[in-house]
């Protein structure tokens, strides 16, 4: 696919100099996962050369070659549309032009507020300029609309040309021991309710011309300057049938304490409206005399990402696949940090995509399974699991019989095996029985999310799919939440350009894990079984509906 931006021969003497190292890689034992192989292609990634693996960039042209050229030289086969090594996923882009004017008026004055300091707004709309003036302010709680729950925090309210304030997270967040609502949103484990890309969804649905979400750090999972770090980095969206409907004019984040002002401006007691909010009974309550206007220009275009998808056939199965994923993309080049403008993205995802390849050398070295195993790096992860999702509606190999997504994000580097292994999403099918069994044998155990509040289950590739029936598999074991390298990375490198790989790192423990994984989809690649979702899952229902299709 033509870019408009050429390569330059030193950046492509660069990558073929990174290629040829990868390559020259000594063979380790068979069926064992290599942690210099792990090491060494989460190097290549995360080198500057990549310029941080973002979406329609020259780096993501140099991803895709690179990622190609290892799975051609592993001897798979393309699983891409057609025969192809890509699918070709079509995306809306946004991205900032210019300042953005953005100020609430109240009680006779009018108040200035500071993007990216203060609020952070965008539009996934194809549009050149939003412009929103003096729109009323509604708090709707936590915007959640979940009849099956019971729950409505809209109850009829007309939003037109307003602006919803929302709270992060969902009700059972923070909720104390024996509160009324406790358990009716998984407790502390945030649902899909919680995250701010349902929030954004379901507010457009309602009407609503814009939706800022309350930012608190527990609540969300990560400080603002997480946010803030990426604010201006291109947004990018599934290209929609009509995007004025489907999403609002503005969307983003506000500061908890900017919120809480503007409550008090109303006359409003916002921790008391939090409280009523955690209650199925809340009503949409009016910032009565606050109006906030903003207004901003941005570039609007359609482009194109690529998600790179390898497969070898099943020996005896085919029509069945095992599928190992990994995002490949970073954010690429953004706020600048200490003079460095460059988002390596080396655990965050360069170690998920080198384990894929890991895996993939191990099944494409080792006896043909029966069933076809495929290995896909996922386009534009960051931006909303853009790559997955088009894959959901667009899937290549059939949903139905796909048996399983195993998704790798995140590894930490290092030499000591945490003898605890993290299952994001514990519990939700039976492919954590399955890893607990090859765990044990090496003297381990599975631990729930150490952080459920932060819904992770919710916020990675494996979700589209999970979404329409498909048994997911997320194994975090570095982040056990008591490990100090797993809290210092969150509070010092996630989503920042000191995400990068440096000379001391070992790969030792996470290819203990990998190693895990491998033998968690070798036996269903090698199996008649079907996992399932545990009864009363909310993913159970998409699967039992395309039952008839497994045999």
């Amino acid at each position: 696919m033509p870019r408009s931006t050429p390569r330059s021969a030193a950046a492509l003497g660069l990558i073929a100099a990174l290629m040829c190292s990868t390559s020259a890689l000594a063979q380790t034992a068979p069926g064992q996962v290599d942690p210099a192989r792990l090491n060494e292609a989460t190097r290549v990634l995360a080198s500057d050369a990549f310029e941080g693996r973002a979406p329609v960039t020259p780096g993501e042209d140099r991803t895709i070659e690179w990622l190609t050229q290892q799975f051609q030289a592993l001897g798979l086969e393309p699983g891409g549309p057609d025969g192809a090594w890509v699918q070709i996923a079509h995306v809306s882009r946004t991205s900032q032009d210019g300042p953005a004017t953005i100020s609430v008026a109240a009680k006779g004055r009018t108040t200035p507020l500071q993007r990216a300091t203060d609020v952070i707004v965008s539009s996934d709309r194809p549009v050149d300029h939003v412009t929103l003036t003096d729109a009323p302010l509604v708090f709707v709680g936590y915007g959640v609309d979940a009849p099956e729950r019971g729950w409505d925090d809209y109850k009829g309210v007309d939003l037109t040309g307003k602006i919803m304030l929302v709270l992060v997270n969902d009700p059972d967040f923070g909720a104390p021991e024996g509160h009324p609502v406790a358990g009716k949103f998984d407790g502390q484990a945030m649902t899909f309710y919680g995250r701010w890309t349902y929030k954004f969804q379901v507010a457009a649905a309602h009407g609503a011309a814009g939706v800022l979400v309350i930012h608190d750090t527990p609540g969300a999972g990560y400080p603002w300057s997480t946010l803030q770090n990426s604010s201006t980095a291109p947004k990018f969206d599934i290209v929609r049938a009509d995007p004025n409907k489907e999403r609002v004019a503005a969307q983003g984040w506000i500061q908890g304490a900017v919120a809480e002002q503007l409550f008090q401006d109303a006359g409003l007691d916002f921790e008391a409206l939090k409280a009523q909010a955690r209650t199925p009974e809340f009503q949409p309550v009016t910032l009565d005399g606050v109006t906030m206007s903003i207004d901003f220009g941005q570039t609007a275009d359609r482009v194109q990402t690529r998600n790179v998808i390898a497969r070898l056939p099943g020996a005896k199965y085919p029509d069945e696949t095992v599928m190992f994923g990994a995002h490949w993309d970073a954010y690429g080049r953004a706020t600048p940090k200490n003079g460095d403008d460059i988002y390596n993205g080396a655990v965050d995802n360069a170690t998920g995509v080198a384990a894929v390849l890991e895996l993939a050398r191990l099944f494409a070295e080792g006896p043909r399974p029966e069933r076809s195993t495929v290995f896909v790096g996922w386009a534009a992860e960051e931006t909303g699991l853009l790559g997955a999702e088009y894959y959901a509606a667009n899937p290549v190999w059939p949903l139905e019989t796909t048996v399983a997504n195993i998704n790798m994000d995140s590894l930490l580097p290092g030499t000591e095996i945490d003898p605890n292994i993290v299952v994001i999403g514990a519990g939700k099918n039976d492919l954590d029985d399955r890893l607990a069994a090859f765990a044990a044998r090496e003297g381990r155990r599975l631990i729930p999310d150490p952080a459920p509040q932060a819904g992770a289950f919710y916020r990675s590739d494996h979700f589209p799919l999970a979404r329409k029936g498909v048994p997911a598999l997320f194994a975090a074991a570095g982040f056990t939440g008591h490990n100090a390298a797993s809290r210092d990375y969150v509070a010092n490198r996630y989503h920042q350009p000191t995400d990068e790989w440096t000379p001391d790192w070992k790969m030792d423990a996470a290819a203990a894990d990998v190693q895990l994984l491998y033998e968690v989809g070798a036996a269903l690649a090698n199996s008649r079984d079907w996992p399932a979702w545990k009864p009363g899952d909310e993913f159970e229902g998409a699967r039992n509906a395309s039952a008839a299709a497994r045999k």
